[in-house]
C-alpha cells in the first residue's frame, strides 16, 4: 500500500470517506478529522491521505494543516507525498517551493516510496518556481533514472521547466527528441504534441524572441485555441497592437474558435489600434456564443469602447455590468478623463465610493487625469492630497506626471518643476517631458533650456527633447538655434518619431504620414485636400504657420500644414464614406493648432462629426467646435 497510489480501475478513495466529501470548510473537516483521531482512523493511509488531500488542494487549502497532517502520518504512501509536494509547489509563497523541493530530497533519500509519474510534474514546477536550471537538470537526471523520460506529462513538464528557467537549448533538444512525428498519431499523442509546441512557442516569447516563437508557431502541424491565446496575448503585452489583431482575424479564417481568454486578450490590442468596427464585433461575438462578459471581461470592452472613441457605447456596457470591481470602475473613470469629460469623471468617482468599491492607486491616476484635461487645478490638488493624507497611498511616478501635467497646462511651470524637485522618488524622462512640454506651450524658453539639458542627461538617445527645444527655438524665429539642435541630432544619429494617423474603414486600418502619397487613392485624397483648402478659405479660415517649424517662405509653410497626416486621414474619411457619417482618427501624436482649428472649421463644412485621438486625449469635433472648449 505505501508504495502505490490510487489506481484508477478501483473506486476513488473519497468514496470510503463520504464524510470527508461532504465538508464544506475547513471547521467541517477539522471536525471529522478529530473524529478520525478518536476512533483511530487516521492510522488508516487512505483515510490520512484524504484528509491531506482537502487541507492541501481543496478550495479551503491550509498549508501549516497541511503540513501538519503529513507530519503526523508514520508511513506516508505515495499520494500522501505528492499531495504536500504538489501543495507547496502551486503555494504563491516562495519559500513554500524550496520546502517542496526538499520533501521530493526527503522522500527519494527514506527509499520506502519511490517517485511516481504524478511526483516529477510538481518538483519540476517548483524548479520552475525558483528558476534554478541546475536543480531541475538533477531533477531530469532522475526521471531518466525512474524510467518517466517517455511519459508524456512528465516530458512536458520537463520542457516547461527549461523554458521558465530560460535553457532553451535543453527545452529544444528535449523538444525536438518528445515531439511525435507521422499522420497516424492518436488523439491523446496528437494534445501532446500541441502541449509541446505551446511551450517551446512561449519559450521564445518569454525572451522576447517574436520573430523565431512566429517561425515556430507557423511550423505547427496542429494548433489549439491556448496556442493563438499564447501568441495574441504575447504580441499585445509586448507592444505588437497590429499583430495581435491580424493574428486574430488569422484564427477567424481557420477551424479554431475564439474563447474568453482569446478575448480579453485581444481586446487591448483593439483598444490601442482604435479599431471600433472589430471592437464591436468581438462584443457581439460573446453574445453570441454566450461568452459570459463578467467584470474582466466587461472591463476590457469598456476601455475598448473608451479608446476607439466611443464613450456613450462604453457607459452603457458598464451600466449593464452585473458586477463591477476596481478595474472596471477605474476603466470608466480613465475613459471619460480622456474623453475631456472631468465632471463625470468625478461623478463617477462618487458612484464607486457609494457602491463600497475601495479606489486603488490607479483609481487617482484617472482622478488627476481628469483634473488635468478640464483645468480643474484645485480638485486636482485635492485628490493628490486626499491620496497620500487620507487614503495612505504612496504616490508613484505616474501620479507626479498627472500633477506636473496638470500644473504645466494651467501654466504654474515653477510650481510644477518645484514638485519634481522635491519629489521623494527619483523623477524619470516622462516626468521631465511633460514639463518640457507645458514649457513649449507656454512659451516658456529659459525653463525650457534647463529641462531639455535635463532630459539629454537621462535619455541622450531619445529624440522627444531635441525635437521640443528646436521646435521652440523655431517658434521664436532663432534658426540659429534650431539648426544647431539638428546637427547635434544628425551627429547622434538620433531621427524624429514621424506624425502619422490611421482610419479604420470596413474593418481596413488606414495609415497616413505627413505628405503621404503612398495610398492607393492618392490622387483622390489631394483632389479632397484642395477642395477643403479652398472651403476652408471660403470660412475665412488663415493657416496658423507658427505651427511650422521650418525656415522656409510663408507659401511653402501653407503647403507643409496643408498635408499633415490628421487632414489626410480626414480627407480620405470624407471621400470613403456616406455623408454625415462620423469619422474617427487616431494619430500618434499631439495635435497641433492648425489642424485643430482647421478639422473644427471641416466639421462644420460637411456636417461631419469627427473624433480625433490624439496621444494624450479625445477631441470631439462638431458644428465648428470642439469638446476640449480648445484646453489640451
Amino acid at each position: 500500500m505505501n508504495s502505490t497510489i490510487y489506481n484508477p480501475t478501483t473506486p476513488h478513495p473519497s468514496s470510503q470517506f463520504p464524510q470527508i466529501k461532504t465538508c464544506k470548510t475547513l471547521k467541517d473537516l477539522q471536525q471529522v478529522h478529530a473524529h478520525f483521531i478518536k476512533t483511530r482512523q487516521i492510522h488508516d493511509p487512505l483515510a490520512a491521505a484524504e484528509i491531506l488531500r482537502f487541507y492541501a488542494l481543496s478550495n479551503h487549502r491550509n498549508i501549516e494543516y497541511a503540513r501538519a497532517v503529513f507530519n503526523q502520518i508514520q508511513t506516508p504512501n505515495c499520494f500522501s507525498w505528492n499531495t504536500i509536494i504538489r501543495a507547496l509547489a502551486e503555494s504563491s509563497v516562495s519559500e513554500h517551493s524550496l520546502e517542496a523541493l526538499f520533501l521530493f530530497y526527503r522522500m527519494v533519500c527514506d527509499g520506502l516510496v519511490a517517485p511516481n509519474k504524478f511526483t516529477f510534474p510538481s518538483v519540476l514546477k517548483a524548479c520552475s518556481r525558483i528558476g534554478n536550471a541546475q536543480v531541475g537538470k538533477s531533477v531530469h537526471g532522475m526521471v531518466v533514472k525512474f524510467g518517466l523520460d517517455d511519459d508524456e506529462f512528465v516530458v512536458s513538464s520537463l520542457v516547461r521547466m527549461y523554458v521558465m528557467c530560460g535553457v532553451m537549448e535543453d527545452a529544444h533538444s528535449l523538444f525536438s527528441r518528445s515531439v511525435a512525428h507521422g499522420g497516424d498519431l492518436n488523439e491523446k499523442k496528437q494534445e501532446g504534441n500541441v502541449v509541446l509546441w505551446n511551450l517551446i512557442v512561449d519559450g521564445h516569447v518569454r525572451l522576447g524572441d517574436f520573430i523565431a516563437a512566429r517561425e515556430l508557431f507557423d511550423k505547427m502541424p496542429q494548433r489549439s485555441v491556448v496556442s493563438w491565446n499564447a501568441m495574441i496575448s504575447a504580441y499585445a503585452q509586448n507592444g505588437f497592437f497590429k499583430e495581435a489583431v491580424e493574428m486574430f482575424r488569422d484564427m477567424q479564417i481557420g477551424d479554431v474558435c475564439p474563447n474568453y481568454v482569446t478575448l480579453v486578450s485581444v481586446l487591448p490590442a483593439i483598444a490601442r489600434l482604435g479599431v471600433l468596427e472589430l471592437g464591436k464585433w468581438v462584443h457581439l461575438y460573446a453574445g453570441k456564443h454566450k461568452i459570459g462578459i463578467d467584470d474582466v471581461l466587461g472591463s476590457a470592452l469598456v476601455d475598448m469602447y473608451s479608446k476607439c472613441g466611443n464613450i456613450e457605447k462604453a457607459l452603457l456596457v458598464f451600466e449593464q455590468l452585473p458586477k463591477k470591481n476596481v478595474i472596471t470602475w477605474n476603466a470608466i473613470i480613465s475613459g471619460l478623463a480622456m474623453h475631456g469629460r472631468g465632471k463625470d469623471a468625478l461623478d463617477y468617482f462618487s458612484k464607486m465610493k457609494r457602491a463600497g468599491v475601495v479606489p486603488s492607486d490607479v483609481t487617482y491616476i484617472g482622478l488627476l487625469s481628469a483634473c488635468s484635461h478640464g483645468g480643474m487645478v484645485e480638485q486636482g490638488r485635492s485628490f493628490f492630497n486626499h491620496m497620500i493624507n487620507v487614503v495612505g497611498l504612496e504616490p508613484r511616478i505616474e501620479h507626479y506626471g498627472c500633477m506636473v501635467d496638470l500644473l504645466g497646462r494651467a501654466g504654474l511651470l515653477e510650481e510644477a518643476e518645484e514638485l519634481i524637485l522635491n519629489m521623494p522618488i527619483q523623477p524619470d524622462d516622462v516626468i521631465w517631458k511633460a514639463l518640457l512640454g507645458a514649457c513649449k506651450v507656454q512659451g516658456n524658453i529659459e525653463m525650457g533650456e534647463r529641462v531639455a539639458k535635463i532630459l539629454m542627461d537621462l535619455a541622450p538617445h531619445d529624440s522627444g527633447s531635441y525635437v521640443a527645444l528646436s521646435n521652440m527655438y523655431a517658434s521664436l524665429g532663432n534658426w540659429e538655434a534650431v539648426s544647431n539642435v539638428r546637427l547635434l541630432m544628425k551627429d547622434m544619429d538620433i531621427r524624429k518619431d514621424p506624425g502619422g494617423s490611421w482610419i479604420e474603414l470596413d474593418g481596413v486600418l488606414h495609415e497616413f504620414l505627413v505628405e503621404d502619397q503612398s495610398h492607393s487613392r492618392a490622387g483622390e485624397i489631394h483632389s479632397m485636400l484642395e477642395e477643403i483648402s479652398n472651403k476652408l478659405r471660403l470660412e475665412g479660415y488663415k493657416p496658423n504657420t507658427t505651427q511650422v517649424l521650418l525656415n522656409v517662405a510663408e507659401e511653402e509653410k501653407q503647403s507643409a500644414l496643408h498635408y499633415h497626416s490628421e487632414k489626410i486621414a480626414v480627407a480620405f474619411g470624407l471621400i470613403s464614406t456616406a455623408p454625415q457619417s462620423p469619422l474617427r482618427i487616431v494619430k500618434n501624436l499631439r495635435i497641433c493648432e492648425d489642424c485643430h482649428s482647421s478639422v473644427k472649421l471641416i466639421s462644420k463644412i460637411y456636417k461631419r462629426k469627427i473624433i480625433v485621438r490624439d496621444r494624450k486625449r479625445f477631441h470631439h469635433f462638431e458644428h465648428g467646435l470642439c469638446s476640449c472648449m480648445d484646453y489640451w
